[in-house]
């Protein structure tokens, strides 16, 4: 097998060389030795490259200097070829190779597992977003729609990907992708074969669903895709972490509404059922702040089985509902956005918060992440480009008037606080 310092003098050969065949068979020759080297070794052959292809500074500010006396079309280029890091045309020609991209997925999840040292790390990470940013755009990935009758190897990655709700083996799948009010969508690239970028779920019916349970129940009697009026989606799983950071979401709900519309024309509502996998937390961290009563209420919050007591669950529920407002509407991280992951994905991309759903995921990792809160954020498609220029340009929560007075809710003492929807 191939050292770090031997695959190292294979990448300076690989970006001196001209000739394309002979590259090719040197990318392949690089990609395997990577591959075959240990972890460790493979992190150690990453930092060093990450280092010894960064801009040369002295080249730099030379192209600078001399852009700076002579400003023109030709000294731009000139800085702009300084300026790009080597590492980015090691890349570029490592991709010649078959199943080169794929490769460099790969490559990338080990480097995002490297602690930085003094920004070379970092770099080296800017340059595999920027080049998959081109790679990955829009424009080249392809909508699959996966059913029972899809190709098993897919259907054993949709099982593997799953990052949201846990599918249990292939009946559980089965109940996910047969029944006629089911769907599920796919993004795939050309270069990466059966491999799925990222994909959704969607539930076909009559309202907007509240809870999960009743989505994922083993029993239960399917609805009319002809007769529904609501898309739900209920779960969206992104399968390749080396491309994290390169947003598909986006382009996959638009997509995938669509294709329904265009199959099954009564659809007027197009929602999620989402997570909100940082309530939890925030509200750990704030629990002192709140008056006594608001305290006291949410101190069931620490009693097993709390969920399951009737009483209990009803009114904790009324004080989680509005304390979720509080967190969705005002609450911001240091860059002025929304501290729920899942909602700036949402808001991000054009969706209003539609609904706060107390005790909507009652599972274990549920009641664990937001005390089994869930969130129902609408697609609004005349309102969708308002709604993300909203959200981007003033961090702006377009929202319902339920969840507006929701919040109004969460300034007055707990004992006023109203009870949201049934769940």
């Amino acid at each position: 097998p191939l050292g770090v310092d031997a695959l190292s003098a294979l990448a300076a050969k690989l970006l001196t060389g001209r000739g394309e065949a002979s590259g090719i068979a040197l990318a392949q020759t690089i990609l395997d030795g990577y591959r075959a080297l240990a972890p460790a070794q493979r992190r150690v052959w990453l930092a060093e490259t990450a280092r010894r292809l960064a801009p040369d500074p002295e080249r730099l500010a030379e192209a600078a200097r001399a852009y700076l006396a002579e400003p023109g079309e030709a000294q731009s280029a000139a800085l702009a070829s300084c300026a790009e890091p080597g590492r980015q045309e090691l890349l570029r020609r490592l991709n010649r190779a078959p199943g080169a991209t794929l490769a460099l997925v790969r490559m990338r999840e080990d480097l995002l597992s490297i602690a930085d040292d003094g920004g070379a790390i970092a770099a080296f990470d800017r340059d595999f977003l920027h080049l998959f940013s081109s790679w990955f755009n829009g424009g080249f990935l392809v909508l699959r729609r996966i059913d029972w009758n899809s190709p098993a190897n897919v259907l054993e990655k949709i099982i593997r990907y799953e990052a949201v709700h846990e599918i249990r083996g292939w009946d559980d799948l089965r109940r996910r992708l047969e029944p006629a009010d089911r769907r599920l969508y796919a993004f795939f690239h050309p270069a990466l074969g059966d491999e799925p970028l990222i994909f959704v779920e969607v539930a076909l019916g009559a309202e907007i669903p509240s809870a999960i349970a009743c989505l994922l129940a083993p029993r239960r009697s399917p609805e009319t895709p002809e007769a529904a009026t609501v898309a739900t989606f209920y779960s969206i799983s992104n399968t390749q972490r080396g491309l994290a950071g390169v947003s598909f979401g986006n382009f996959l709900i638009k997509r995938v509404v669509e294709d329904l519309r265009r199959d099954l024309p009564r659809l007027q509502t197009f929602v999620t059922l989402s997570p909100a996998p940082g309530f939890a937390a925030w509200l750990k961290r704030e629990r002192e702040s709140f008056d006594a009563a608001t305290r006291e209420r949410l101190a069931d919050l620490d009693l097993p089985g709390w969920a399951d007591d009737p009483t209990r669950a009803d009114a904790t529920s009324r004080v989680l509902a509005p304390l979720a407002a509080r967190y969705f509407l005002r609450e911001r991280d240091g860059r002025g956005r929304v501290l729920d992951p899942v909602a700036r994905f949402h808001l991000g991309n054009g969706a209003s918060l539609e609904r706060i759903d107390p005790l909507g995921d009652r599972s274990p990792a549920g009641l664990a992440q937001s005390h089994g809160l869930m969130v129902n954020y609408l697609y609004d498609l005349d309102r969708i480009e308002d709604n993300h220029e909203a959200y981007a340009n003033r961090r702006e929560v377009v929202a319902s008037a339920a969840v507006r007075k929701l919040l109004a809710n969460s300034l007055q003492p707990v004992a006023a606080a109203k009870p949201s929807h049934p769940t």
